[in-house]
C-alpha cells in the first residue's frame, strides 16, 4: 500500500556499498519537488541491486529523477552534511526527469 512515485532532486553524491553476498546498495539524499516552501521535504533514497550501479554512473547532484519505490519511516542521519530525516524510500525504478549535465560524445571530430 505504500508503493509511491515522486519527483526528487539529488542533493548529495551517491555512495555505493556492498553486503557479504554481493548485493549492492547506493544511498543518497533527495529533496521532494514541490512549490510550497518551509516544509520538511528531505528524504533518504536507498537504491538496490543493478540499479545501484547505474545510479552512480549516470546521475549527479542537482539532477531531477522520477522514482518508484516503497516509503518507510525511520530516522536517518547523514553526518557529512548534518542532515536528519524521517523518510526513507527504497527505490526500485528510476526515470531521468531533468539532468543538468549531458556527456558529450565525440564522433569524427564532431560533438554530439
Amino acid at each position: 500500500m505504500n508503493y509511491t512515485n515522486f519527483i526528487v532532486k539529488i542533493l548529495s553524491k551517491p555512495e555505493k556499498s556492498s553486503f557479504e553476498n554481493n548485493i549492492s546498495v547506493t544511498e543518497l539524499i533527495g529533496k521532494f519537488f514541490q512549490f510550497k516552501t518551509g516544509d520538511q521535504n528531505i528524504c533518504k533514497l536507498s537504491i538496490w541491486g543493478n540499479l545501484a550501479h547505474d545510479s552512480i554512473q549516470y546521475y549527479n547532484i542537482n539532477d531531477y529523477l522520477i522514482i518508484e519505490g516503497y516509503v518507510s519511516l525511520r530516522k536517518s542521519i547523514f553526518e557529512e552534511s548534518e542532515i536528519t530525516t524521517d523518510i526513507e524510500i527504497s527505490v526500485f525504478k528510476i526515470y531521468p526527469f531533468s539532468l543538468n549535465k549531458l556527456d558529450l560524445v565525440k564522433v569524427n571530430n564532431e560533438l554530439f
